[in-house]
């Protein structure tokens, strides 16, 4: 079963699933890529994601120089987000590229924005959360990401498409 089946498959199963306690959903891809999503909740436009994680083991002790091409190739195909996204900070040493929102939301209580990681040592994972900040307050909470099926079903084909 592809990818998109797979996800349409969850989706439809999870609609009218709503809980602070996310229900974590493994899709597999080929490549021995597996797509894990955390929803709380899920209805029959859209749902609320806590995280979404990848987990690409080719991509374990890989060279840095993959995981930045897999970073620049996530922020050019992924133009559809509430905000633009773009590398942050290479950290070869690491084994790691931190991508965020450019720019990141800005309101007058505070800041929202993606951020996702890539890593080659941790069994080539990927995370894509999303953050706010309140005024005054040192700090940042994790939030739930709002998407579409539709918004989803791209962002995840995008995801596994774009491995190198």
């Amino acid at each position: 079963m592809s990818v998109l089946n797979q996800l349409n498959h969850e989706l439809t199963q999870l609609i009218g699933y709503h809980s602070a306690q996310p229900r974590t959903v493994t899709i597999s891809a080929t490549g021995k890529i597996d797509v894990m999503l955390d929803f709380t909740s899920v209805d029959t436009m859209s749902c609320s994601v806590l995280e979404i994680r990848v987990n690409v083991p080719s991509l374990s002790q890989s060279t840095f120089d993959k995981l930045k091409e897999w970073g620049q190739k996530l922020c050019q195909r992924i133009t559809y987000l509430l905000e633009n996204i773009g590398p942050l900070e290479y950290d070869e040493n690491a084994g790691q590229v931190l991508i965020r929102s450019t720019p990141p939301d800005q309101q007058k209580t505070g800041t929202k924005y993606y951020e996702i990681m890539l890593s080659s040592h941790s069994n080539g994972n990927f995370s894509l959360k999303r953050f706010a900040s309140q005024k005054g307050q040192s700090g940042r909470t994790q939030v739930e990401m709002q998407i579409t099926h539709e918004v989803l079903r791209k962002l995840v084909e995008d995801l596994v498409d774009t491995v190198p």
